[in-house]
């Protein structure tokens, strides 16, 4: 299964990590540990994903406060948003 990034996923991932690493010594490893777990349970089974709005399903990033939005296709994940759970949804329905 193939994972893609829409590029405003991708500069929140990116944003988030570098915030983090600013945060505390090793935080930044620990996000992206979670983000990477998260990502590793959705390709074992995509469709264990509640639907959140329209197509995308979403994940919670233990520990941290995210949530990964993505969509499920045939032979693709594709990661729609790497969300801050304290903005506001908007934000990312335009992807859509």
């Amino acid at each position: 299964m193939r994972i893609t990034f829409h590029p405003e996923a991708e500069a929140e991932f990116n944003e988030a990590a570098l915030w983090y690493s600013k945060q505390g010594i090793g935080l930044d490893i620990e996000f992206l540990r979670c983000i990477d777990e998260s990502i590793h349970r959705i390709i074992r089974n995509p469709e264990s994903f509640p639907i959140t709005y329209k197509q995308l399903r979403k994940t919670v990033v233990k520990r941290f406060p995210f949530l990964i939005l993505f969509e499920s296709l045939k032979d693709e994940i594709r990661v729609i948003a790497v969300f801050h759970t304290r903005r506001n949804p908007k934000h990312w329905m335009k992807r859509i």
